[in-house]
């Protein structure tokens, strides 16, 4: 015998199997109608939106792209101010814990920022590839370009941004050269520190990833 339904009166009962039935019957169609394919995109304060907010992000942006085209995706904006290499990976396991199709992997920035040594950095984004990976063997990888001022070095500069043409290169991966091709070096496109992108510049940042990223969506 139901204990819930026991001194509840018959119309009740009656209105509350309904409920009931009705609760369980969405919930089954729900399981099985197929999710959208997900695109994580990974990174710091530039996915972020810093100065912005998320909505005004090359992300959301791409998502906007994605529907005018009919493509039914979920561009997930998982961008973190400030974040590192390091700090993907710490956090690359519970994002994971929801199914990923593309991930977008724009991090590397603040790792050159810092001076952080190419070969640490090279080794993070390849564990965060890895790992993602193992989870979802099928899942498509997308690597967003990244260059540092010279005035880090030439040699620094060179090898930082050969992290992510070889990581591309050996992880069968589409390397977008340099996120930042039309709006670094540009005051008009950039807030007042000169490094992150104004609602214009994150438009043009869109403009730039898409040419990679229609293509994957469209092969998914």
């Amino acid at each position: 015998m139901n204990h819930f339904l026991v001194d509840v009166p018959i119309s009740r009962k009656k209105w509350l199997l309904t409920v009931l039935l009705w609760v369980a019957t969405t919930a089954l169609y729900a399981a099985d109608e197929p999710q959208p394919p997900r695109v994580l995109v990974l990174g710091d304060s530039l996915t972020a939106g810093y100065g912005l907010g998320k909505e005004f992000a090359f992300p959301e942006i791409l998502q906007k792209k994605a529907d005018s085209a009919g493509l039914s995706v979920t561009i997930v904006n998982a961008g973190v101010s400030g974040d590192t290499s390091a700090g993907g990976l710490r956090r690359i396991d519970w994002m994971l814990r929801r199914p990923v199709d593309v991930l977008l992997l724009e991090l590397g920035a603040n790792d050159g920022l810092r001076g952080v040594a190419v070969n640490e950095t090279t080794r993070n984004l390849q564990a965060i590839i890895d790992k993602t990976k193992a989870k979802y063997p099928a899942v498509k990888i997308v690597i967003a370009g990244m260059m540092v001022p010279p005035n880090l070095g030439e040699t620094y500069s060179r090898d930082f941004a050969g992290i992510f043409t070889n990581l591309a290169k050996n992880n069968g991966a589409v390397l977008i050269p340099f996120l930042l091709e039309k709006v670094a070096g540009r005051p008009e496109l950039n807030l007042e520190d000169g490094i992150h992108p104004t609602e214009e510049g994150h438009k043009l940042i869109a403009e730039t990833v898409w040419p990679h990223l229609e293509p994957v969506l469209r092969g998914l």
